[in-house]
């Protein structure tokens, strides 16, 4: 089994090599490392560059962490492929953990995130109109190829929640995901996971369940009862005076307009794809994220 790790990077140089240096220290056997990077103006470039434990570095010029791993996807040469980020800092073991798994006949495999709050740093599976789904953590999950190729990768209408989609993806195919305890991460970066502006994370939400299980009452249920929570929690911090009131009424009109938005686009998706599949815009749907690569191998 050959693995390729892909670690996703922008402007955390020194990060990254903390990263490197604890990847390399526990890989063996036939493995590779990618990393993508950009579009960095740190002098990331050319740290790694000055590395030999790096064996292609692709360099891209969009923020998004969706189309990171998809460019690592497109120039991994694995059976399995692992993301990290550059932020994470696997442990003595986290490489046999993966190979024990997927010996053993997984199909995804994950394990714990240390120091993060994270949907995916525990195996609580969560259930969406029947479907029982185990979450994922983008920065600590392998995936054999051929989940890889069922699923054409990451989804890049989503950049905050691209591995929640994913997640629900993974179930719906009928593939299986492995906790394994011994494939720990520590999270060496933002303690938090959660996107700045609540129009974001509100147009995520209503995308990937509308796109993953079409207009059903769970999924108005699901948004509508999430942003009522967060409206509560969030007049809470109005009354204390922590939060000012036209700042909660912004926050409802970015919430209710992006959720519809993200429906309407989900539901175009569902309708539009192979429902296997369920990716418009995965790794097959372009070609041109990497504007500069180098390749050791």
């Amino acid at each position: 089994m050959k693995l390729s790790v892909v670690v996703s990077t922008l402007n955390d140089r020194e990060r990254l090599c903390d990263s490197l240096d604890a990847l390399t220290a526990d890989l063996s056997g036939d493995a590779e490392v990618l990393v993508v990077n950009g579009p960095s103006t740190d002098g990331t470039t050319g740290a790694v560059r000055d590395r030999d434990d790096v064996d292609v570095l692709v360099e891209i010029s969009e923020r998004s962490a969706s189309v990171s791993r998809n460019a690592g996807l497109d120039h991994a040469d694995g059976d399995v492929v692992a993301f990290l980020a550059d932020g994470s800092v696997v442990t003595s073991g986290w490489a046999a953990g993966i190979r024990t798994a997927i010996d053993a006949g997984a199909d995804v495999v994950t394990g714990p995130v240390t120091g993060r709050s994270h949907p995916g740093d525990s195996n609580d599976g969560i259930t969406v109109a029947g479907r029982s789904v185990t979450p994922v953590p983008e920065t600590n999950v392998a995936f054999t190829v051929d989940v890889v190729e069922t699923l054409d990768g990451f989804d890049e209408y989503l950049d905050h929640g691209s591995a929640v989609d994913c997640a629900h993806r993974i179930a719906g195919a009928g593939f299986d995901v492995t906790w394994s305890g011994d494939m720990t991460t520590r999270w060496n970066g933002d303690p938090s996971d959660e996107a700045d502006e609540w129009g974001v994370r509100y147009r995520s939400i209503g995308y990937r369940l509308a796109k993953n299980y079409g207009l059903r009452p769970s999924v108005l249920g699901r948004t509508v009862g999430r942003a009522a929570l967060d409206g509560f929690e969030d007049a809470r911090c109005v009354l204390r005076g922590e939060t000012a009131l036209t700042r909660w009424i912004r926050n409802g009109s970015d919430v209710t307009t992006n959720a519809l938005y993200g429906i309407r686009d989900g539901l175009r998706a569902r309708h539009d794809e192979d429902r296997r599949r369920l990716n418009p815009n995965g790794v097959s749907s372009r070609h041109d994220r990497a504007v500069q690569v180098y390749d050791r191998r």
